[in-house]
């Protein structure tokens, strides 16, 4: 029997069950799958049902058959408010939303916090958010919204762009969907039950 090695990235660690939100190109998924050296225990989920990734996203593709190849599981057309009641996925230890495009940051923040929050392994689960630190997105108060679906925030972390090397923000929709969306200033919010 192969005894896996345990990896660290970040706060994340290939013994953790991992869920990755909102992914387009599925470059970040990719970067951490790399990075911890299996894929076994991420699943990443796209929020568009399109089938045509190379049509939107010049990498996409690509990026799905390496994460499926490495044994990844990749899913498509997910419904950040009623996640937890898909049949496609399970219960996690982190549940990781990056740089969400969210024009209804109530409405859309509070769906999917209520959702992950009954989708987290146990008390011990963690959701992390990370957005620009610049307007609009400074304006936004995760904390407040998160304590309304009982969450705590736990923690703020700078995001480290570099850690994740093939990573690559891109926008979300529209005809320039491909284009790179600066980063800039990030930061992680950690929260937990």
């Amino acid at each position: 029997m192969d005894v896996q090695e345990s990896k660290r990235l970040s706060r994340y660690s290939n013994e953790q069950k991992i869920l990755v939100v909102g992914e387009g190109e599925f470059s970040f998924s990719l970067s951490l799958a790399k990075a911890l050296g299996s894929a076994t225990n991420i699943t990443a989920i796209s929020l568009d049902i399109r089938e045509d990734l190379g049509r939107n996203y010049n990498n996409g593709k690509g990026n799905v058959e390496e994460l499926e190849r490495l044994g990844c599981t990749v899913v498509r057309g997910v419904n950040v408010h009623s996640m937890k009641s898909d049949d496609r996925l399970a219960h996690y230890d982190i549940i990781i939303f990056n740089f969400p495009h969210a024009g209804k940051r109530n409405k859309v923040f509070g769906g999917f916090m209520e959702s992950a929050r009954e989708m987290m392994k146990d008390e011990d689960g963690e959701i992390h958010i990370t957005l620009n630190t610049l307007n609009p997105f400074n304006k936004w108060d995760l904390k407040a919204l998160a304590e309304e679906k009982g969450l705590r925030l736990i923690q703020r972390m700078q995001f480290i762009k570099w850690a994740f090397p093939s990573s690559s923000n891109k926008r979300a929709s529209g005809s320039n969907c491909d284009f790179i969306y600066p980063i800039g200033s990030a930061i992680t919010y950690m929260f937990k039950k």
